[in-house]
């Protein structure tokens, strides 16, 4: 097993495709003219077969494919059958607009759950925040997921006076479908002008959700980030992801891999291993995963202290979140 120097064993692997994306969420790419990874930087079919390989010998049993937006890689279906033999659970996170292309291959792999970003219910600011009339063609996709009978997540970034006007709009969404939303506070990265005033947090969520319902708090295992609730009645359920204001690193499992090979122990950490250049050179890639681990801080990487309110986001040494992977 993976452990760091905190005993937390990590057996969850998150594994970037690519950092193309056919949306412009601005909180995760900062530029309309983004200046994506070349082809040869990032990591082939068999390389990310080869470190998937050497993570689960380590004893991860759980891989997430992300992006950008792992659909919008040409050969994501050759990948997604290779990943599917090891014995793990395999998962996506997608913003859903091309997923009508890939479904019947997700299900072939055995993936039965998708995690959908969508900040918004209304096609107007889909459009001001994604820069892309792309509304329609993701609602769609998300009720295709669900009647082809995947487990849907939402996940929604709620940002103060931006959507968290819309947070009673998806809790009533999930009286009638099975759907599972996520909201999740505003987190800082390179390029998407963080501030601290823009968080909407975890308890004035539920203020907000206890001003129409009476949500039941659900039981959550030791690594859950979510804190879990359901309306009774309702088919799905709600969840808050609370980074800034009650962040969860006791319990984290999770590791990350860049689309160009990058392992980084923790969303926020500075460090980075290459182990893409370490594999082209035929180095010993488990002894490098080790002591990637070994680096981990207890929390936040490091960076971003207990109280959120001062801390400003210019400080934080990170990547964009479309370059680190959702």
């Amino acid at each position: 097993m993976i452990k760091d120097t905190y005993n937390r064993t990590h057996n969850y692997l998150r594994i970037s495709l690519t950092d193309v994306c056919n949306l412009r969420c601005f909180y995760c790419m900062p530029d309309e003219d983004y200046d994506f990874t070349p082809e040869a930087r990032l990591m082939q079919v068999d390389e990310i077969e080869t470190i998937a390989e050497t993570f689960v010998r380590l004893g991860v049993d759980k891989i997430r494919l992300t992006g950008g937006e792992p659909l919008a890689r040409k050969d994501v279906g050759d990948i997604v059958k290779r990943l599917s033999k090891f014995p793990i659970t395999l998962t996506m996170t997608t913003n859903a607009t091309l997923l009508h292309r890939y479904i019947d291959i997700l299900k072939e792999a055995g993936i039965r759950s998708l995690n959908i970003s969508l900040d918004t219910l209304k096609p107007e600011k889909f459009l001001w925040m994604t820069r892309r009339k792309q509304f329609r063609a993701a609602l769609d996709n998300i009720n295709l997921a669900i009647n082809s009978g995947f487990h849907v997540k939402i996940n929604a970034v709620v940002m103060k006076g931006l959507n968290d006007n819309e947070i009673l709009d998806f809790i009533k969404w999930t009286k009638d479908k099975p759907v599972h939303v996520r909201f999740i506070e505003f987190m800082p990265f390179s390029g998407n002008k963080w501030t601290s005033n823009q968080v909407f947090t975890w308890k004035e969520m539920l203020e907000v959700i206890e001003t129409e319902y009476q949500p039941e708090r659900l039981k959550e295992s030791p690594h859950d980030v979510a804190k879990k609730y359901r309306v009774p009645g309702h088919q799905g359920t709600f969840a808050v992801i609370s980074t800034m204001s009650a962040p969860f690193c006791s319990g984290c499992n999770r590791m990350r891999l860049t689309a160009d090979g990058k392992m980084k122990n923790c969303l926020f950490s500075k460090g980075e291993t290459d182990l893409l250049s370490a594999l082209r050179r035929g180095e010993d890639l488990e002894l490098l995963i080790r002591k990637n681990i070994l680096q981990k801080a207890r929390g936040l990487g490091g960076q971003l202290g207990k109280d959120f309110k001062k801390l400003d986001g210019k400080d934080i040494e990170n990547r964009s979140m479309i370059s680190i992977g959702g």
